[in-house]
C-alpha cells in the first residue's frame, strides 16, 4: 500500500511540475571535468522535481493533483503508474510523443551528487493543463523551473488569483524575472539559486535584495544546516536535524518543498511548515532514489516530537 494510503488527508496541495526518470551510479567518488569514474550498478529511480514533491506533499498526508507531461512510452506509463499508486490525482498530465524527461546522476560515497537532466515531454507543458476543476479546492499550488518558465509564471498567476498560497522552487537555479517576483508567493531557492536568482555572489546581499524585491517570504535551504526564513524584515534560522545515514542527497529539497506544501495546506503556520519540512529533508536522505526515500506524516510527526 502506498504511504499516502495509510495517512489521515489534511489539505488540498497542486503541483505544476516534472516527470522525470533517473538513471543513478555510485561511485566511490565524483569524476573531474573530462574524467571517467567507474561506479556500481546501474539503479533506475523514479523523479523528477515535481514529481518528487508530489510524493512528498502525498505521504505528508495531503490531497495532491499533479500537473505535467511523459512521454507515450514505458517510462511515462510506469510514471504516471507510480503517482497513481500514491493516491496522487494525474488527470492533469498530458501524454506526447517527445520522450519522458530523463536524468543522469552520479552519487558519490557522502552522498552528494552530479545531475544532468534532458527535459523532454517537460518541455511540452501548457498552463492550460492548470484547469479550473484542478484548481477547485486546493490550498497550495507548488511549482518550479524544471517545466517551461512561462508555465511557471502563468501557474503562479493563476494560483494567486485563485486565492492559493502559491511556493515557486525557483529550481534549477535561473534569474528570477520581475513579473514573478511581484506576485505574492513563497520562494524556496537554495543557496545556489540565490546567487543565480539575482546575480549577487554574497548569500547576505542576494538575499537582501531578493527580499526587497519580492512581494512574499523568501525560504533559503540550506541542507544539514537547515533554512533561513526572510519575510516582512524579519529573519529567522531554522536549525536543521541531522540525518542518521547519508545514502543518496537527491530528494532532499524536494521532500522540503513537498513537506512544506503539505503542512501549509492543513493550516500549519509558516514556521511549524517549515520545521516539518527540515525534518523531512533529513529523513529522506537515508534512502537511495528521490521518491523511494520520501517520509510519510507519521514518521515526520514522530521526528518532530523527539
Amino acid at each position: 500500500m502506498a504511504a499516502a494510503a495509510v495517512a489521515a488527508v489534511s489539505g488540498h496541495v497542486i503541483v505544476v511540475g516534472s516527470i522525470n526518470v533517473d538513471f543513478v551510479v555510485r561511485a566511490d567518488r565524483l569524476p573531474r571535468p573530462g574524467e571517467t569514474v567507474s561506479g556500481g550498478r546501474l539503479e533506475v529511480h523514479r523523479g523528477g522535481k515535481g514529481a518528487n514533491q508530489a510524493v512528498a506533499a502525498a505521504r505528508a498526508g495531503a490531497k495532491v493533483a499533479f500537473v505535467g507531461a511523459a512521454g507515450r512510452d514505458a517510462y511515462g506509463d510506469a510514471a504516471i503508474g507510480a503517482l497513481r499508486d500514491e493516491g496522487i490525482d494525474v488527470s492533469g498530465i498530458r501524454r506526447t510523443g517527445t520522450p519522458t524527461g530523463a536524468a543522469i546522476i552520479a552519487v558519490g560515497p557522502r552522498g552528494e551528487n552530479q545531475i544532468v537532466v534532458a527535459p523532454g515531454a517537460n518541455a511540452d507543458v501548457d498552463v492550460a493543463q492548470l484547469t479550473d476543476e484542478l484548481l477547485h479546492g486546493a490550498t497550495v499550488l507548488l511549482t518550479g523551473f524544471e517545466v517551461p518558465p512561462l508555465v511557471v509564471l502563468g501557474a503562479a498567476k493563476r494560483g494567486t488569483d485563485a486565492g492559493l498560497q502559491v511556493i515557486v522552487n525557483p529550481a534549477p537555479a535561473r534569474p528570477l524575472p520581475g513579473e514573478l517576483l511581484a506576485l505574492d508567493l513563497i520562494l524556496t531557492p537554495n543557496e545556489h539559486e540565490l546567487i543565480v536568482a539575482i546575480g549577487n555572489d554574497d548569500p547576505a546581499a542576494a538575499l537582501t535584495e531578493l527580499g526587497g524585491r519580492t512581494a512574499g517570504p523568501v525560504i533559503v535551504t540550506q541542507g544539514a544546516a537547515g533554512a533561513l526564513l526572510a519575510a516582512n524584515g524579519r529573519r529567522q534560522r531554522f536549525d536543521g536535524r541531522p540525518a542518521h545515514d547519508v545514502v543518496d542527497t537527491t530528494g532532499a529539497g524536494d521532500a522540503f518543498n513537498g513537506v512544506l506544501a503539505a503542512w501549509l495546506a492543513r493550516g500549519a503556520t509558516l514556521d511549524e511548515a517549515i520545521a516539518a519540512a527540515n525534518v523531512a529533508g533529513s529523513l529522506a536522505i537515508g534512502q537511495p532514489g528521490a521518491q523511494d526515500g520520501m517520509p510519510d506524516r507519521a514518521a515526520i510527526e514522530a521526528a518532530l516530537g523527539d
